[in-house]
């Protein structure tokens, strides 16, 4: 049975955020709220809760999972960024954007994509989900809340909490956070490519749309 907490997005409670940190640790999987929807995060290292969120979404190794990071020190750990993609993810940075990177060889085979050896990588604006990778001290290996043969990620966190108590070890409800995911940018070309088009606007990019 899933745990269930409600953590305000204006003032996030301490004591809550370290117990949903606590869950993380021991190999939990959660649903937080991010800047575009609800998502499914747990441990980085952790390959059981991988599998638990596959499961859960249905999906098999050729999904590129997401890693929530703190800042971009942090991510360098797990992609390449070079000079000029510093620039161009710091024009946007927090918010609603899932950027496409090569991994580096830190990275394990099984958060990779498998063909183009590929990480994703975001910077969440929502202050939940700051407040819970600062607490954590690393970044949350994600994915949006899209279950299968649905066409729009669950949005309510009483809905979630009745669909994945058995499947879940917390749900935290942060209040609406909508339905419309995340744009993401590939950036492993030498013009980035925003490959779809969601929640972030993709003026700022100057890029050509994909999708």
């Amino acid at each position: 049975m899933a745990q269930f907490f409600s953590i305000r997005s204006d003032n996030p409670q301490t004591r809550l955020v370290r117990k949903s940190v606590e869950i993380v640790r021991a190999g939990g999987v959660i649903v937080y709220p991010t800047d575009s929807c609800y998502a499914l995060g747990c441990r980085v290292g952790d390959k059981s809760a991988m599998e638990r969120i596959r499961a859960i979404r249905e999906i098999d190794e050729r999904h590129h999972f997401t890693l929530i990071c703190r800042d971009l020190a942090e991510a360098a750990s797990y992609a390449r960024i070079d000079d000029a993609q510093y620039r161009l993810i710091k024009s946007a940075f927090a918010g609603s954007y899932t950027y496409i990177l090569r991994a580096t060889r830190e990275v394990p085979r099984r958060l990779q994509h498998p063909r183009r050896m590929t990480i994703g990588v975001r910077f969440p604006g929502h202050p939940v989900a700051q407040a819970l990778l600062m607490e954590l001290g690393e970044p949350l290996l994600s994915s949006s809340l899209l279950l299968p043969g649905e066409s729009l990620p669950l949005s309510d966190a009483q809905e979630i909490r009745v669909r994945l108590e058995h499947s879940v070890d917390l749900v935290i409800d942060g209040g609406p956070c909508g339905t419309v995911p995340s744009t993401v940018v590939d950036m492993t070309q030498e013009t980035p490519l925003i490959t779809r088009r969601g929640k972030g606007p993709v003026e700022a990019f100057g890029v050509p749309v994909e999708v």
